[in-house]
């Protein structure tokens, strides 16, 4: 075994959504960081659907982009549609989404990375983590090569010890076209780490020249959403995605050939995604619907590739082919890739800190679906928050850490300490207690400060945000002094704002001579604020009432069973999921109020349990 020569500061294994932000976010705080790859082509690809967003999953990606991440950029740059979803709604549901062009997306993405400063890129697959004394010093790969490191973030999505299937056929692979890392699961369990089996899967992608489009509903894009809060990035040409319909017939096809399916006959054994369901589990579970949904989504400008969104599947291809063209306009469909499941290891999530650092290996780190979640949104979220603690050992920073009412990245990252994952974990808004305080358009307000303070965004960024959180608060206090006479009454222009039939857009049509056009980001965001003031303040005095128990920390080494009056399960789980402070223990499931009462006493005197 050679060893390469150089010693890295922090070690990304893995180059998905979560190994990019990572490895560019260490490199960004100025440590020196090697991103190590099975496949330098495949750096940023979007093995399943090449979208960027979505419900929650746009929340995301806009905290990415204020804390300097580069998923934001790299979809407005690349992608050929966009869109504002649940804009008819309430703010705090409001979500960009964008369709990406995925190869135009996957170079962008590697091509930013090859250019980020003290940053390199090689190609290796990752066979055995270098342990010594408890704590993780490199890696070893197949290739022969030692590289050492004084931290490692692993990364590796669904590639540990992945076995695809295809009805009753099974292989190994990490995803479509690419090989399984089969010598991490068997290293991570010999370090005493906890692994779990889950499994997802992508439909099939058809030709679009193959397709009847006028027998489907065309949906365009909506101008004028972005996902980065910087400079626009250039747009690529923007075309429009198409709606059609499962039949009475396609249904009939799937029940006819469930026993072929390798999730009803037992071949299976992960937990699936509850949220997004096989097409034949959707037909067993909704049995009483006569047709589902089907998004017929573009992969590119310059591919005839269409990627059928809904229709996720593991049948044998002669069953997706009939099922296929047994769809609204599909009838003639040319299917290009068949749909396949996937079954991966992941690493149970009690085992690592809020940083995402492990707790049984110091200076290893988890980012992506290694952790049990699904979705590039909330791998590339783990990506920035991992790199950035990783690099903050390294440097001697305090670390990185977001509460929930900070971010959706915090709720997430609480969510996965303290969770016994019983399926692959998707961030959705109804996670968010305080979620009307973390919309999607302020996140530069909530992010950037603790970004700058971090070296992750430029002093023009941090200023950018500043200047726009100090216009929002004196344009709201001096619209609560202007007053008109609407109706025999005497109303300020904020209290007019409020009211339902109002926008600030109404008002400042109504009074130009009095009103500041900041445009229409800024605007709606003064509006919002306004309109909602008094929603927001009573989740701030929730927020404020909450945070006193995550300031009342707990040791590492506190013995919960010394703890007298503590219920057996209480213990169980406390010592097992070690939370850092009250607050994380008191969201552990299971615990009770009076769990927590004893617990908050025995802190008190908890030189007493140490």
């Amino acid at each position: 075994m050679w060893q390469y020569p150089k010693i890295f500061d922090v070690l990304v294994v893995g180059a998905g959504h979560a190994g990019c932000e990572a490895a560019h976010a260490a490199a960004r705080m100025g440590a020196s960081t090697l991103l190590l790859t099975m496949n330098l082509d495949t750096i940023g690809k979007m093995s399943c659907n090449p979208s960027v967003g979505g419900t929650a999953k746009g929340h995301i990606v806009r905290e990415i982009d204020a804390l300097g991440g580069l998923m934001g950029k790299v979809a407005d740059r690349r992608s050929i549609q966009f869109r504002m979803l649940n804009s008819s709604k309430g703010p705090a549901v409001r979500s960009p989404r964008s369709q990406a062009d995925k190869a135009a997306y996957a170079l962008e993405m590697k091509h930013r990375l090859e250019r980020t400063p003290n940053l390199e890129i090689q190609q290796g697959t990752s066979e055995s983590l270098l342990v010594e004394a408890g704590k993780l010093v490199g890696l070893a790969t197949q290739e022969g090569i030692e590289y050492r490191a004084k931290t490692v973030i692993l990364s590796s999505g669904t590639f540990m010890r992945g076995l695809l299937h295809i009805g009753q056929t099974n292989f190994s692979g990490g995803r479509g076209g690419d090989k399984a890392a089969m010598g991490l699961s068997p290293c991570l369990e010999s370090l005493g780490f906890h692994l779990g089996r889950l499994k997802t899967g992508t439909p099939p992608r058809i030709n679009r020249r193959s397709i009847d489009l006028s027998k489907c509903e065309e949906q365009p894009g909506d101008d004028g959403v972005y996902f980065s809060y910087d400079e626009p990035e250039e747009r690529m040409t923007q075309i429009s995605c198409y709606i059609t319909y499962t039949t009475p017939e396609t249904h009939a096809i799937i029940r006819d050939n469930l026993h072929r399916s390798p999730l009803f006959a037992g071949t299976i054994k992960g937990i699936g995604p509850r949220y997004c369901p096989s097409i034949e589990d959707k037909v067993v579970r909704f049995a009483d619907k006569d047709r589902h949904q089907i998004f017929l989504e573009p992969e590119g400008l310059m591919t005839d590739e269409i990627y059928v969104n809904g229709i996720s599947s593991s049948l044998p291809f002669d069953v997706q082919l009939a099922m296929i063209r047994s769809v609204i306009g599909l009838e003639k469909a040319e299917v290009m890739r068949p749909a396949y499941a996937i079954e991966y290891d992941f690493v149970k999530s009690d085992q690592i800190y809020p940083t995402l650092e492990t707790k049984r290996v110091e200076g290893l780190f988890l980012a992506g679906q290694v952790n049990g979640t699904t979705g590039y949104e909330e791998a590339a979220g783990q990506g920035i928050i991992a790199g950035i603690n990783a690099a903050a050992k390294v440097l001697g920073k305090d670390p990185f850490i977001l509460k929930r009412s900070d971010a959706y990245l915090g709720v997430m990252i609480d969510d996965l300490i303290r969770f016994d994952l019983s399926e692959p974990y998707r961030m959705f808004t109804s996670r968010a207690e305080h979620r009307l305080l973390l919309r999607q358009d302020n996140a530069d307000i909530r992010l950037r400060p603790i970004a700058y303070r971090y070296g992750m965004i430029s002093a023009a960024q941090h200023e950018r945000a500043s200047q726009k959180i100090e216009t929002i608060s004196k344009e709201i206090a001096r619209l609560q002094k202007i007053f008109k006479s609407i109706d025999g009454k005497s109303v300020s222009l904020a209290q007019l704002i409020c009211r339902p039939e109002w926008t600030y857009a109404a008002a400042l049509a109504a009074y130009p001579e009095q009103m500041e056009n900041y445009g229409p980001d800024l605007n709606e965001q003064i509006e919002m604020e306004i309109k909602f003031a008094g929603y927001i303040e009573r989740q701030k005095k929730e927020v404020a009432k909450l945070e006193h128990l995550d300031e009342i920390k707990i040791p590492k080494e506190f013995d919960y069973h010394k703890v007298v009056g503590l219920r057996t399960e209480a213990r169980q789980k406390l010592s097992r999921f070690t939370p850092g402070n009250l607050g994380q223990a008191s969201r552990i499931s299971g615990l009770t109020p009076a769990d927590i009462s004893i617990l908050m006493i025995a802190l008190q005197k908890k030189d007493e349990y140490c």
